[in-house]
């Protein structure tokens, strides 16, 4: 009789996909037996959500305790919901005022933990609101004219509300820090403390992220009541991802992003770049090659970045380029590949940027374009993180990255109120807009999130195409940027080099 209220829920699809210890191997506890309200349980059932995570189970019965805790678990394996079900749990809904701020780095971040906050609370009466930089401050301070009880933001604007007294902290219980080791580094930690200065002496800190470097052990004795630590990080990387490396010219690195596309079978997939420029450059041509593709960066408007994030997630768009804006926890379950079309510089990059792929203990695929010169960048990252990154194959297994049941694949949280952006320009930076498909017909119908979509012009669904050898792809229109040269289809590339050059290639300068 006391689960009858378990039929009436709404839950989605059981994910059926495999998953990997990292989030398996868990004491056998489920939400029921942390006493939770009955209203946020089923926002909990209805999000999808079956059992709690190695890392849930660990830090909600010591948050709801009222311990400040210090947790590191690894990308993807649920520490958002390790934060927000004990914000949730304590909140008052009859009390207007501000009862938790989650800080995050990036706004993309903002908007999607908002959105996990008015998910799992849906049941409770509780209000969320996100601020962001690059939106209308008048919005703000509008907004929380209205009951507010979680506010989620990024540093300065959250600044900038607390200092103008709009935002109300002097009894907030809840102080809460995900990727605390973004946050408390030296251009951002002196923010922080500016903002604790709002807050009252008793209050409960959180902190959450994958690494920990010698800042987060400053700020803990500084400002922490004998945290509790929690460490999930046996090892750095998630065990689902396979990561592989191709040696490459720079000039040939289009040509091999282009062959990559027609040999695997993408669902979605992310491609970083080290700059700005090259990331519009790249989403460019990959356009040019037949592909959906977006780009993503922190010179854009804020409003052109939203849209972005939003259509990404709801599956509308196959390829996304982009800087390190999108590494931090940014949460799409449909993206089985990431792609490194420049080489990160440092071990921290890497982890957040593989880890958007092979979410919540699901498989996914890592590969890395190599240059001569990264080649010590890629040795001193697999020192440190104390993984392989193995020369690719001519064939890779579809069962290390594909899902059986592509329907099983969970839809994202729906924003359903975009924050307007400002529309000012960035240093003198003019928004030219997304890559052009108005001249490349179509598909009749979008595919369903979590299938397969055609390439622009439509061609065969990867689904279709047998694994084979990787061989010589059609040459590529030359990728040029700045002086003449850039990237071109090299005439003897019938498969990857899985040895360094002999002479050091010259890279093109940009």
């Amino acid at each position: 009789m006391s689960d009858e209220w378990k039929q009436t829920l709404n839950i989605p699809v059981k994910d059926s996909r495999p998953q990997t210890e990292d989030v398996l191997n868990t004491k056998g506890k489920t939400f029921e037996d942390f006493n939770l309200k009955r209203e946020l349980l089923m926002g909990i059932f209805e999000a999808g959500f079956e059992k709690p995570s190695p890392i849930q189970e660990e830090s909600i019965p010591m948050a709801l305790a009222g311990r400040d805790i210090l947790a590191r678990a690894k990308n993807g394996t649920g520490k958002t919901a390790s934060f927000v079900i004990p914000c949730l749990q304590q909140i008052k809904p009859k009390v207007n005022k501000i009862q938790a701020l989650i800080l995050v780095p990036t706004r993309e971040l903002a908007l999607q933990t908002s959105q996990v906050v008015r998910t799992l609370g849906k049941h409770l009466g509780i209000q969320c609101m996100v601020t962001t930089g690059g939106t209308q401050l008048r919005d703000d301070i509008m907004r929380l004219k209205d009951p507010v009880h979680v506010l989620v933001g990024t540093l300065g604007r959250v600044l900038d509300l607390a200092t103008r007294r709009c935002a109300d902290f002097s009894e907030c219980p809840l102080f809460v820090m995900d990727e605390a080791d973004k946050m408390l580094s030296r251009e951002f930690k002196g923010i922080i403390e500016q903002i604790l200065e709002f807050f009252p002496e008793n209050r409960q800190s959180l902190l959450f992220s994958a690494t920990f470097p010698l800042a987060v052990k400053s700020f803990m004795d500084q400002h922490l009541n004998k945290p509790y630590e929690i460490n999930l990080m046996d090892e750095l990387t998630l065990r689902g991802i396979s990561q592989f490396y191709a040696f490459v010219e720079e000039k040939q690195k289009l040509h091999c992003l282009n062959t990559l596309f027609s040999k695997l079978q993408i669902n979605q997939s992310i491609i970083f770049c080290n700059s700005t420029n090259r990331v519009e450059l790249l989403a460019k041509k990959i356009t040019e090659l037949g592909y959906s593709c977006y780009y993503s960066h922190a010179k854009m408007p804020q409003q052109a970045r939203n849209k972005v994030f939003h259509e990404f997630r709801q599956g509308k768009v196959r390829n996304l380029v982009c800087s390190d804006l999108l590494t931090r926890g940014i949460d799409i379950q449909a993206v089985n590949v990431v792609i490194n079309f420049d080489f990160p510089k440092t071990a921290e990059t890497y982890l957040h940027r593989i880890g958007r792929s092979g979410r919540f203990g699901h498989l996914g695929l890592a590969i890395n374009l190599m240059s001569w010169n990264d080649r010590y960048n890629m040795y001193k990252i697999e020192q440190e993180l104390g993984t392989e990154i193995k020369p690719i194959p001519q064939v890779i297994d579809r069962g290390l990255y594909v899902a059986e049941n592509e329907d099983a694949v969970p839809r994202p949280f729906k924003i359903d109120e975009l924050p307007k952006g400002n529309e000012s320009q960035v240093k003198g930076y003019a928004y030219r807009g997304q890559p052009d498909q108005s001249e490349k017909p179509a598909p009749a119908q979008v595919p369903a999130y979590g299938q397969v979509q055609a390439p622009y012009p439509p061609q065969q669904h990867f689904q279709q195409v047998p694994p084979q050898q990787f061989q010589q792809a059609p040459p590529p229109q030359q990728f040029q940027a700045g002086p003449p040269g850039g990237y071109q289809a090299h005439p003897q590339y019938s498969q990857y080099q899985q040895q360094a050059p002999q002479e050091p290639a010259q890279p093109q300068q940009y």
